[in-house]
């Protein structure tokens, strides 16, 4: 059975998500990769070489994006400042192009 897990170590962040009423099975501030099955659903914000490992084991990724503006970069948000900067759940597929 696939499971659903929201990754974030920021409170205001899964505030948001549960705000959206989404059904999240594992909420967690670390994703350890090996427990994501083909059919799992990742959301939240993780680096990219992680996010391509979600999308190579057959999860989908989605990426918690929001435009910031210059003045709340590095600052720690609540929910409804995240809904004001236009917080939303983007599915994307990500994979490695090769080394360089």
């Amino acid at each position: 059975m696939s499971q659903t897990y929201f990754i974030s170590r920021h409170p205001g962040a899964v505030a948001w998500a549960r705000a959206q009423g989404l059904h999240v099975d594992h909420w967690v501030t670390h994703l350890d990769v090996s427990h994501i099955q083909p059919g799992d659903t990742v959301a939240g914000t993780l680096p990219i070489h992680l996010a391509a490992e979600v999308c190579q084991r057959g999860a989908r990724y989605l990426h918690l994006s929001l435009d910031l503006p210059a003045h709340l970069r590095g600052v720690e948000l609540d929910a409804p400042t995240m809904q004001t900067a236009g917080a939303s759940l983007q599915a994307f597929h990500i994979q490695p192009m090769g080394e360089h």
